[in-house]
């Protein structure tokens, strides 16, 4: 059969491994042990010569089933399933980084993945945040030690688009792992391999998930990374295929030492929420666009940022990256309407602080995701004090539209 097209994948993904009793869905396996008749074959599991389940804290038939899910979105090697997103960038980073190396990131974050780097420096790493939407930057801060390159792709919440192209050339050329954020296009808006990228870390949670009714996180290695030349793989996890020598250690030193595993029911929950990823995301991108556009023309919003206007600094670069310019957008308003009177007169849109959700969410981000960071960092990021994050759903765009209409109207 030929390769199967993007939705198809992510529909008859289970069906591939034939589940039990012919189901459409992988099944949920709720045991955190598993048994074997022979004491060898599990001695070979633990020892990484055999394929298997050795607990559940490290991996169980419907996480990875899940798992080979989001392998084939981003046609990747493989992927390890963590308990949420910030579990997936935590875990990988301090399962592959030692003290002393030192990493290259983008300024532009979320919120959360600064506050992890950040405690990174006091740990002995180093970190240094650069404007990565010009490689020329991320170039100027690579040192003797740099082991790894991370990047968003479009940042939350001012929408900037990294210099992703030229940044993947860049950390091929100089031997870096390129760790890419693909959480705000998701996997059928953008594939960070095309990119060069090494690894891809999605949050579940979000836009492959889609319900808000689960948490989750992966990491995919694209298999283009040469970890025979990374120093710091552990004898233990160097087996016979090199190739999957990061990706052993981000399951063994990562998953399993940190205990961040995902439960199975949300395994459950996300993998049959990606069946619809691009129905949902086409609809999302849509209101985006609409939205965007509207808030653009009226008089009472200073700025929009959302790379769908030709305005936006990197338009032409998502123009040629992505499939769509995402679901995600700000708007700051005028001096003379306040951002919580504005937020509790939008009726259809709902106030609160996740992305990715079928319903249109907004928040304050001043006020609350981006409050730590204090003043003199946000403003470095070009968050106002006025800026709202919309993280726009499927509803009908009429009624998107209208709702704005009347909340602007105060």
């Amino acid at each position: 059969m030929k390769k199967k097209n993007f939705t198809s994948t992510a529909l008859h993904s289970d069906r591939e491994g034939k589940p039990e009793h012919g189901v459409l869905h992988k099944p949920i396996h709720t045991s955190v042990a598993f048994a074997y008749e022979d004491a060898r074959e599990l001695a070979e599991v633990f020892q990484n010569k055999r394929k298997g389940y050795a607990y559940g804290r490290q991996n169980n038939p419907t996480i990875e089933a899940l798992a080979q899910k989001i392998t084939k979105l981003e046609q990747g090697l493989a992927s390890v399933i963590f308990a949420t997103g910030m579990a997936a960038i935590g875990s990988t980073l301090l399962s592959l980084l030692r003290q002393g190396d030192h990493i290259v990131s983008s300024a532009y974050l979320f919120g959360n993945t600064n506050s992890l780097f950040n405690t990174f420096k006091e740990l002995g790493i180093e970190v240094s945040f650069v404007d990565a939407t010009d490689v020329e930057n991320v170039s100027g801060a690579i040192q003797e030690n740099t082991k790894l390159v991370f990047v968003e792709t479009i940042a939350n919440p001012v929408t900037q688009v990294a210099d992703l192209e030229a940044i993947g050339a860049l950390c091929s050329d100089k031997g870096l792992i390129y760790f890419v954020d693909n959480t705000m296009t998701s996997p059928w808006l953008f594939s960070p391999i095309t990119v060069q990228a090494s690894l891809v870390i999605n949050s579940l949670t979000k836009y492959i998930g889609g319900h808000g009714n689960a948490l989750g996180g992966s990491v995919t290695d694209t298999g283009l990374f040469d970890w025979s030349r990374f120093e710091n793989i552990y004898d233990n996890y160097k087996g016979a295929d090199p190739a999957q020598w990061g990706i052993t250690q981000i399951r063994k030193k990562g998953l399993r030492d940190f205990g961040a595993a995902l439960a199975p029911e949300a395994a459950h929950h996300i993998s049959v929420g990606s069946d619809t990823l691009s129905l949902r995301m086409n609809k999302a991108c849509a209101n985006a666009q609409a939205i965007a556009q509207f808030c653009n023309d009226h008089p009472k919003v200073r700025k929009v940022f959302y790379p769908g206007l030709p305005e936006h600094p990197q338009h032409d670069r998502a123009l040629t990256l992505f499939n769509n310019f995402g679901a995600i957008l700000s708007i700051e308003l005028d001096d003379s309407i306040d951002c919580f009177d504005f937020l509790n007169a939008l009726e259809l849109v709902v106030c609160s602080s996740n992305l990715g959700d079928n319903r249109t969410l907004g928040i304050p981000v001043a006020h609350t995701i981006y409050w730590e960071m204090g003043p003199e960092r946000r403003a470095s990021m070009g968050v106002a004090d006025s800026m709202v994050r919309l993280s726009v759903g499927i509803e009908d765009t009429d009624d998107l539209l209208a709702d704005f209409q009347q909340a602007l109207s105060l």
